[in-house]
């Protein structure tokens, strides 16, 4: 009964702390595990971030350049220093991972974001995932909550859909009529037109963006004629994104060896990267370049190349690649300070740059060291398998 009795007092004397919980950033929630830390965007810039997250849900990406991006953008940690609950850089983040094929992780980061419906930016981005998705209901929940905006002609085609398929005939008709008039859209009119109608020919599907999917697949069309934005098409291939599929060189051969090795995880075979740097010295003017090439991607996986190599290296003709010097400074200067987020991001700035087939040889190898100082190993074998595999 005595401790009874003492326990209150005891209780009320302790001492409370209160810790202020930093507010959730555009980078806070996780798409899915990476392996990543959490140190990821420790010191990078929140301008880089700004201007590269739109170009990865809008520029077709190299394989090896997908996977990077895929990883940084679903990995949860807090974002750069200024980054903040910012809704138009979470919606540009969930576009990028749903142009790149992860929906799963998109879906996951909209499920989390704070005041959906005070951002048109962030609530399109939630009904596009909803929409690619099939969930129909979810995206015209999306379309009904928000709060600004509304106007814009997205969201009037939305709702035009949503009542159409509500069977709410009248209501889709004049929203439609509003949706038309304010900015004309002749695909979506034709589609929209033979949906409200219900009878007629409305052509041909189209896939240019989880509406058109929505629309294109309510009126029974063949979505296989018609070409999908890159998110319509990842939504087609599946939830889960695809493993790159490398086709390897045959041969004994040392390029054969070492992407043979890159391909499987395994390291550089031994006394593979001194016998392209011999054979790259002493190759002909027809096959110099892809010797060369080969060996200066060998020898960015490796660490300090020593004073044989550098000499060798330093002779060989490989241009300089397209990035600009600024970005060329920004990389490197990044990956001595180990940035890791930043690293990744200004090399995927390269790659978004020059579109599907990669970035040229002589920024992919700075590229392919870059990632290798700052730990983002299998990064930069990707990047320097493909390359080897790109050379002629």
């Amino acid at each position: 009964m005595a401790i009874a009795a003492a326990l209150p007092g005891a209780l009320a004397a302790q001492p409370v702390e209160v810790v202020q919980l930093a507010a959730p950033d555009a980078f806070s929630t996780a798409g899915r595990e990476t392996g990543l830390r959490q140190d990821l965007w420790r010191g990078a810039s929140l301008q880089t971030a700004t201007t590269v997250l739109p170009l990865l849900g809008a520029k077709p990406l190299s394989p090896a350049a997908q996977v990077l991006a895929r990883r940084v953008l679903a990995t949860g940690a807090p974002g750069p220093a200024g980054a903040g609950p910012d809704a138009d850089l979470a919606a540009a983040r969930a576009n990028a991972l749903l142009a790149l094929g992860d929906p799963r992780a998109a879906a996951a980061i909209l499920s989390r974001a704070p005041s959906v419906e005070r951002s048109a930016e962030l609530s399109r981005a939630a009904a596009e995932s909803a929409l690619l998705a099939g969930d129909d209901a979810r995206a015209c929940a999306v379309a009904e909550a928000l709060s600004v905006g509304r106007d814009g002609a997205y969201w009037l085609r939305l709702r035009t859909y949503c009542q159409a398929v509500a069977g709410n005939a009248a209501q889709a008709q004049l929203t439609f009529d509003l949706a038309q008039a304010q900015s004309r859209d002749a695909v979506f009119g034709r589609l929209m037109g033979a949906k409200l109608a219900g009878a007629g020919d409305p052509g041909a599907a189209s896939l240019r963006n989880g509406l058109d999917f929505a629309l294109s697949r309510s009126l029974g069309l063949d979505l296989a004629a018609a070409k999908p934005a890159p998110a319509v098409a990842a939504a087609l291939a599946g939830p889960d994104p695809a493993a790159p599929e490398w086709t390897l060189p045959t041969g004994e051969g040392d390029v054969a060896l070492v992407a043979g090795a890159l391909a499987a995880d395994r390291p550089v075979p031994a006394g593979a990267l001194e016998r392209m740097m011999e054979t790259a010295t002493k190759a002909d003017a027809k096959l110099r370049p892809a010797a060369q090439g080969a060996a200066l991607l060998t020898a960015a996986l490796s660490g300090p190349l020593g004073p044989d190599h550098r000499g060798r290296s330093a002779a060989f003709t490989v241009a300089e690649g397209k990035a600009p010097a600024g970005r060329n400074l920004a990389i490197e200067d990044a990956a001595q300070e180990k940035l890791i987020g930043e690293t990744a991001l200004l090399a995927l700035w390269t790659s978004a740059e020059a579109g599907a087939a990669g970035p040229a040889l002589g920024d992919r190898i700075r590229i392919v060291r870059a990632l290798q100082a700052v730990g983002l190993e299998a990064d930069a074998r990707a990047f320097a398998l493909e390359g080897l595999l790109a050379l002629k």
